[in-house]
């Protein structure tokens, strides 16, 4: 127990340890900012590389109890993530751009201009649709591929070797626990957690958007072992 707790601390400590400089000195904040507006799709891939991946190793912390595990393979996951992170960027492109065209022909003429306004209910509602949307057209397929590499990582033992593996996609949507990816994922966690996350996002400035959704990146994590400790439960 006590070793769980300092390891608990050391993994604290370490994350404070990284994200503190942003906050501390300007000179940091004002460069990642500049770096961030410049090349958006690089610290995509970044953002999502470090937080998502650091949300899976907190879900593996309460799902096994440990923060690694033999094949679970951080490394080859946080740069699948990377590049997860930039399709997620893509999405919020076109669906922020796409869903409020949609709106203007659906009859609400202010939907592109009211985005650049301070909250309001027209602005919530635009927010809402694009959330709704993204969530239930890109979401469905960017969380089957998430589990489809996840599950090639822990077949190929964590090796870094696997990225450059032919992934069986036929092999592993076989193996796949469908109940708990449409019971659990898709159900639950799409309509009550994501679009109502991601509405939020969209009231954001477009700048932090990604830095947003790669904080939600942690959360995921939690849900994905929520989601494993149910399937190991249903089995």
């Amino acid at each position: 127990m006590m070793g769980k707790r300092l390891n608990d601390l050391l993994f604290v400590a370490g994350v404070v340890l990284l994200f503190l400089p942003f906050f501390l000195s300007q000179t940091v904040f004002n460069w990642y900012d500049a770096f961030n507006l410049n090349h958006p799709m690089v610290m995509s891939f970044l953002k999502f590389a470090v937080l998502a991946t650091l949300g899976e190793v907190i879900g593996l912390r309460i799902k096994t109890g440990s923060y690694t595990a033999k094949g679970f393979g951080v490394l080859p996951r946080a740069i699948v993530w990377g590049f997860l992170g930039l399709t997620i960027k893509m999405a919020f492109v076109v669906f922020a751009s796409g869903v409020p065209v949609f709106l203007v022909k659906m009859g609400l003429d202010n939907a592109l201009e009211v985005m650049k306004e301070p909250i309001s209910s027209s602005k919530l509602l635009v927010a809402f649709s694009i959330s709704a949307a993204m969530n239930l057209i890109y979401a469905p397929v960017m969380m089957t591929l998430h589990r489809i590499t996840d599950m090639h990582i822990v077949a190929n033992s964590g090796k870094i070797a696997c990225l450059f593996r032919t992934i069986q996609f036929g092999k592993i949507m076989k193996e796949m626990d469908w109940g708990m990816q449409w019971n659990f994922v898709f159900k639950k966690t799409i309509p009550f957690f994501w679009i109502p996350a991601h509405t939020i996002t969209f009231l954001m400035p477009a700048e932090y958007r990604v830095l947003f959704a790669a904080l939600l990146g942690i959360v995921l994590g939690v849900l994905l072992a929520i989601a494993g400790n149910k399937g190991g439960s249903n089995k």
